[in-house]
C-alpha cells in the first residue's frame, strides 16, 4: 500500500500522513472481498495523494508569484502583477523562479526604466534593440532564450547554472558586479526552494 507523506516547510505547518491498515478475516471469500476493497481504497488514496500534489504545486506557484509581485509592489514597480507569468515561464524553461524578476529589477528597476528604444522591454534584451507586442511576450521570449530553448541562442544559455546564464547575459568584462547584484535581488525576493513539497514512499 502506498504511504503518502506531505511535507510543508512553510511557517512550521504540520505534517500529514495517509496510512492504510487492514483487519484479519478468516473466511476465504471475505479475505478476497477485503483484498479487493483494500486495493480499491489504496488506489483512491493514491489518487487523492496525486490530487494533493497537484494542489500543492499550484499553491507553490501562487506563493512564488505573490512573492515577486509583493517585491515589485513594495517598490512601486510597473511589473507588479506579472509574477505568475514569470513563474510559469521560468518553470516551463527550467529556470530559477526568481531569475526573470531579478534581471528586470537590475536592468530597468522593475519596468520603471524600461528600454525607450524598444517597446515592452524591461529586461534590456538584445541591448534594447528588440521590442515586443506586450510584457507577456517579452517574458516568454526572454525565458525561452535563457532556458536554452531557442536554437539561435542555445550556445550561450542551454544547460547552464543561473550564475553562468547571468554571465552570458551580461559578461563580467562589461558589468563586473552584474551576477552578484542580480543574485542579491533574487535572494531578496525569496529562497530558491521556497514553496510546498510532497514526497511518496511505497
Amino acid at each position: 500500500m502506498p504511504l503518502a507523506t506531505v511535507s510543508l516547510p512553510l511557517g512550521g505547518l504540520s505534517t500529514t500522513a495517509i496510512n492504510l491498515a487492514t483487519d484479519t478475516i478468516s473466511s476465504p471469500q471475505a479475505v478476497l472481498s477485503q483484498k479487493l476493497n483494500i486495493e480499491a481504497n489504496g488506489f483512491l488514496a493514491y489518487n487523492q495523494a496525486m490530487d494533493l500534489e497537484a494542489k500543492l504545486q499550484e499553491e507553490t506557484r501562487q506563493l512564488k508569484a505573490d512573492a515577486i509581485d509583493a517585491y515589485f509592489e513594495a517598490r512601486d514597480m510597473p511589473l507588479a502583477g506579472y509574477g505568475m507569468k514569470m513563474v510559469l515561464e521560468a518553470e516551463k524553461n527550467n529556470l530559477d523562479w526568481r531569475l526573470l524578476a531579478g534581471i528586470a529589477v537590475r536592468e530597468s528597476t522593475g519596468g520603471k526604466k524600461a528600454c525607450t528604444t524598444a517597446s515592452h522591454n524591461s529586461f534590456g534584451w538584445n541591448s534594447c534593440k528588440q521590442g515586443f507586442e506586450s510584457v507577456n511576450e517579452s517574458i516568454e521570449v526572454v525565458a525561452r532564450n535563457l532556458g536554452g530553448n531557442n536554437e539561435k541562442t542555445a550556445t550561450y544559455y542551454a544547460g547552464k547554472s543561473t550564475e553562468k546564464i547571468l554571465l552570458a547575459y551580461n559578461p563580467a568584462d562589461v558589468a563586473p558586479k552584474y551576477v552578484p547584484q542580480v543574485m542579491a535581488i533574487m535572494d531578496s525576493i525569496g529562497e530558491k526552494d521556497f514553496g510546498l513539497t510532497i514526497a511518496f514512499n511505497s
